[in-house]
C-alpha cells in the first residue's frame, strides 16, 4: 500500500466487511484497531472512518488482494461466530477483487478446520498460485 487514499479504502472495506452482520464485536474492533496500526493509522482518522461512506480504490497487486482477502477472512473468524451474510460477502468482495473463486472457497474451508483459524503464508500463496496452471 502506497497512498493514505489507498490504506484508508483497505480499512473502511473491513469496516464495512465487521458490520455486514449487524453487529461490531469487540474483538473485530480490536482487530480493525490492529490494521490501522499496521497501516500507520491513528485513533483519530480509525475513528472517523466510521463515519465515511465505503468508496474502494481497486488494489493492482494479487499479492496484496490475496493479503486483504486474508484480512477479511480472519476478521469474519474474530468473533467466532460464522454469519452466512459474512460468508455470502467475503465470496462477492474476492471475485471483485478478482480472485479464484475455488482458491477462495478451499482458504475458507481450510482456515474453518484449522484450530485458530490462522493458515500458513505459504500454503495461502500456493493455494491461489495452483490456479494459475
Amino acid at each position: 500500500m502506497n497512498t493514505e487514499a489507498e490504506k484508508r479504502s483497505l480499512l473502511l472495506e473491513m469496516i464495512m466487511f465487521a458490520t455486514v452482520d449487524g453487529h461490531l464485536h469487540k474483538r473485530e474492533l480490536d482487530f480493525l484497531r490492529l490494521v490501522a496500526l499496521e497501516l500507520s493509522i491513528n485513533e483519530e482518522e480509525f475513528q472517523d472512518l466510521f463515519h465515511q461512506e465505503h468508496k474502494t480504490i481497486p488494489i493492482k497487486s494479487e499479492m496484496q488482494r490475496i493479503n486483504q482477502f486474508y484480512r477479511l477472512a480472519l476478521l469474519m473468524h474474530i468473533d467466532g461466530v460464522l454469519h452466512e451474510r459474512e460468508h455470502k460477502a467475503i465470496q462477492q468482495i474476492a471475485l471483485e477483487m478478482g480472485l479464484n473463486l475455488s482458491a477462495v472457497k478451499r482458504v475458507l474451508e481450510m482456515m474453518k478446520k484449522a484450530p485458530n483459524t490462522m493458515i500458513n503464508p505459504i500454503v495461502l500463496l500456493e493455494i491461489f498460485q495452483e490456479q494459475h496452471n
